[in-house]
């Protein structure tokens, strides 16, 4: 007989400590991390690390690394893993440098045809992997050397031999789309910073800082995008579902299948925007570009709270976990420690943030 007895408390009703909810919160490692970077820094590194211009030094590369680690995590969320987003940055590079340099088409077309083409190929391999049973380390694996394959003879052959697609500068300079893909954000408030003296300046009067490149701004409207998407919609619940338990999650009316596929689709056509951002920003294309981003991506995201059996992490996490790499990629130079220290950072984060999210995950469902 079950005690009804009014003194007896609903498990559902006890309130949480502040502490208890926050330790269930799976960005809370990233976020350490990085206040942990800062202080190193701030007691290693040149002061002007942290000045303006530093700033945007370490957040140029954490944005494009960012935006792919934020694809990457919804991805690991629904349960999957994509080995291929580093080779598909080279490979939507390819076509997007076709389209504008060698079909000169403008960039209204060239753009939403490089998402196209990177979701078609994303989708491919979600269906694969979803049709056959094979695990998507697989999967993407094989991807991975077939899409740096297909952009170097892809390149050899619409270059007549060589392995960079140049030129695309000079195809997109006065093309009214180009400053939203390119360059720097806001240059004229900058310049009135500059003039009334709140930003540092050249001996001339320009500012050091010129604007707010365009990646970082990409990088926090997706990292939003994506956690309100995560946290404020069904389909939030549904990629979560997806990668929680795929078979509770079918019963319940969740269609896991297009969710997953989707995800892969997504994942893709955020290495197609890096392909623009860093093909317009340098003006040219090659077969190397992107190379390891996959597991920079992967390992960013699991420093940001994802595990790897998926149903758990957070945009946000990824987001933090990106800082870090800029930070520590960017900050060594303004230190005495040799750049190559930075490997074994990679390895230690990957491994602690694995152990830490480990010991989360048992904390949340009670395991021991």
């Amino acid at each position: 007989m079950s005690d009804t007895s009014p003194n007896v408390a609903d498990e559902r009703l006890k309130s949480e400590s502040f502490f208890a909810k926050l330790m269930k919160r799976p960005e809370l490692g990233a976020i350490a991390g990085v206040i942990l970077v800062v202080i190193f820094f701030g007691l290693t590194a040149d002061g002007s690390m942290f000045s303006l211009s530093g700033f945007m030094n370490f957040m140029t590369p954490a944005s494009q690394l960012g935006i792919l680690a934020i694809g990457a995590a919804l991805l690991m969320i629904g349960g999957e893993f994509d080995l291929s987003i580093g080779s598909m940055v080279a490979f939507a590079g390819l076509f997007f440098g076709v389209c504008v340099v060698t079909w000169g088409l403008p960039l209204v077309f060239a753009i939403p045809l490089t998402f196209l083409f990177a979701a078609f190929v994303g989708g491919i391999n979600g269906t694969i992997c979803i049709r056959s049973g094979l695990p998507s380390f697989i999967v993407t694996l094989a991807f991975l050397f077939i899409l740096r394959g297909l952009s170097l003879v892809g390149l050899k052959m619409a270059t007549g031999g060589s392995t960079q697609l140049r030129g695309v500068r000079d195809a997109v300079e006065n093309d009214w789309l180009a400053p939203l893909f390119s360059g720097d954000a806001f240059p004229g408030l900058f310049t009135w910073l500059a003039e009334t003296g709140l930003v540092a300046t050249f001996k001339n009067g320009s500012p050091k800082v010129p604007g707010i490149p365009v990646e970082i701004l990409w990088f926090i409207v997706i990292a939003l995008l994506a956690t309100y998407v995560l946290l404020r919609t069904p389909a939030g619940n549904w990629i979560f579902a997806s990668g929680g338990d795929r078979n509770a999650a079918s019963n319940s009316g969740v269609p896991v299948d297009r969710v997953k596929i989707s995800l892969f689709m997504l994942t893709a056509c955020c290495a197609a925007l890096v392909a623009i951002i860093t093909v317009m920003d340098s003006g040219s294309t090659d077969a190397r570009r992107g190379f390891q981003k996959e597991f920079e991506a992967i390992i960013a995201a699991v420093i940001g709270g994802c595990l790897l059996t998926g149903g758990y992490g957070s945009a946000i996490g990824a987001f933090f976990g990106s800082i870090i790499f800029g930070m520590v990629v960017i900050g060594l130079t303004y230190t005495d420690f040799d750049q190559d220290w930075f490997q074994v950072f990679l390895g230690g984060m990957l491994l602690i943030a694995v152990l830490f999210n480990n010991a989360i995950r048992k904390r949340v469902t009670g395991e021991r």
